[in-house]
């Protein structure tokens, strides 16, 4: 029997579509369902590489592990990498398709519902309960003629649709009513159920709001969600990580902020481990003296290389290195670290650019991408790095350019260059290099408490997660959309 299946749709962009949908699937899982995530069109520069070495978005990657299944790019057959203001590449089922315009791919999309559909069918053979989610909102209307991510995702799949709203950033009564406006008759009727996202106060001060909307749409409230505080992998640059600062830890790791960066969930096991305040800057001024600087992956290498050196950032590196300041660049930070980058292709833009010379490394861009998930162990060095030999060295590559000599990692002096993302994953690698840098800054004898193991960490706040909607959402109400599905319409007023 085709699973049943229910869809998270949003009023606009970080909603909280992802999270609600991720707790969806741990409930479910949690009561003995098999459940996977679905999302037909991800736009998004965080992803992750299967085992079958094929791209998907991060974030149904997260909501697979919260359903407790293995990820697989079923799960989001298309991913959007923006690689300008006005295209991106396009990714399907897991395989490059090619660099599109957006007005190319607006034209172009249609063409993709049979894949889509494929996807969809094939999850829906495997499990009970399918939970979607859909992408921005589902009232723009200059998109929704051709809309494969919301309302026309829900019409081909026959799921009844929870409609997400944020209270925290204001205006979250007008944004469900203005939402369910725009929509078509027929969409109305698709509409099961409201729920106000990140609400933090009063719940009785909303009730006279929340019996108006009620009303007025005629669609029941089933929950406010309050604001949860908790780890799970962003979707987006919309992410609230890169202002988040920890003060008082004794060590100062900064990240540099590239425009396009990219995979900056790499960085969430710094992020909580107590010896680390995990900054991200992109000016030259708010460098300070880290103890250690990241560069991090991108979509452009070349135009962010460009970026770094209009904006002095690339000098403040280069200074802060020389005077001894270990300096990790990861994927296309690796590549700016290394003497040149060329792209006689023009996969990254085109040109040849010279590197900012901390690493011997050439990279040349090439059309093919490498996709692979891969483990080793660090590679024997002298120097700074040394201690980090025969660490477990593990991730994922996703990268268009080749250089290093395909070499896990690469070293000179203090700067270490590497394409796999992941890598602080590893508790056995991030225990030894926050210890180096400890040593390096002489606080080798700080009693610090241990990270909580990554999987178990994850586990927990999925719990957290589940714990929270049980205690908010209106369950009951959701098994019964769920397994009525499209059935019952109501009445827009």
């Amino acid at each position: 029997m085709p699973a049943k299946a229910i869809m998270i749709q949003g009023t606009m962009s970080n909603a909280g579509k992802s999270v609600l949908t991720a707790g969806l699937c741990r409930i479910f899982r949690q009561d003995g369902y098999s459940v996977a995530p679905f999302k037909s069109q991800n736009m998004a520069l965080n992803s992750f590489i299967t085992k079958e070495g094929l791209e998907m978005g991060r974030a149904q990657v997260m909501q697979a592990e919260a359903a407790g299944v293995e990820p697989s790019v079923r799960m989001n057959p298309i991913l959007l990498k923006p690689n300008s203001d006005t295209g991106s590449q396009v990714i399907v089922n897991g395989e490059v398709l090619g660099n599109m315009r957006a007005a190319d791919y607006f034209r172009y999309k249609k063409r993709l519902i049979p894949r889509i559909m494929e996807a969809y069918r094939s999850l829906a053979q495997e499990y009970d309960i399918l939970v979607l989610e859909g992408a921005g909102s589902p009232a723009e209307i200059n998109l929704k003629s051709d809309d494969i991510v919301n309302m026309g995702m829900a019409k081909l799949a026959g799921a009844p649709v929870l409609l997400a709203g944020d209270i925290d950033r204001g205006g979250v009564f007008a944004s469900l009513y203005g939402t369910v406006a725009l929509l078509e008759e027929d969409e109305r009727a698709m509409v099961k159920g409201t729920v106000i996202n990140k609400f933090r106060g009063d719940v009785e001060i909303l009730k006279p709001g929340l019996s108006q909307l009620e009303e007025l749409t005629g669609v029941p409230v089933l929950g406010v969600v309050p604001w949860l505080e908790l780890d799970l992998d962003d979707e987006d640059s919309l992410s609230s990580r890169f202002s988040a600062r920890r003060s008082g830890a004794p060590l100062d790791i900064v990240v540099i902020r590239l425009p396009r960066i990219s995979n900056f969930t790499d960085f969430a096991p710094l992020e909580r481990h107590p010896a680390v305040g995990l900054r991200y800057v992109d000016r030259p001024e708010e460098l300070g003296e880290p103890d250690l600087i990241v560069l991090p992956g991108t979509k452009s290498t070349l135009h962010d290389l460009r970026w770094l050196r209009q904006y002095g950032l690339e000098a403040a590196i280069q200074r802060h290195s020389a005077a001894g300041a270990p300096v990790i660049g990861i994927c296309g930070g690796f590549q700016m670290l290394g003497e040149t980058l060329s792209d006689p292709e023009g996969v990254d833009g085109g040109g040849q650019m010279a590197g900012m010379g901390l690493l011997p490394v050439h990279t040349t861009f090439q059309k093919e991408k490498t996709r692979a998930q891969t483990r080793g162990t660090f590679p024997s060095c002298e120097g700074f790095f040394a201690p980090l030999s025969g660490a477990p060295l593990e991730g994922y590559e996703i990268h268009m350019g080749t250089g290093g000599g395909g070499e896990l990692a690469v070293l000179q002096d203090r700067v270490m260059g590497t394409y796999l993302h992941g890598l602080f994953d590893s508790g056995a690698l991030l225990s030894r290099l926050i210890s180096l840098l400890l040593e390096r800054k002489g606080l080798s004898g700080a009693a610090l408490p241990e990270p909580e193991d990554l999987f178990h960490y994850k586990q927990r706040q999925y719990d957290q997660l589940a714990a929270a909607l049980r205690a908010h959402l209106d369950l009951p109400a959701i098994y019964r959309i769920l397994d009525q599905g499209l059935e019952k319409e109501r009445t827009f007023r």
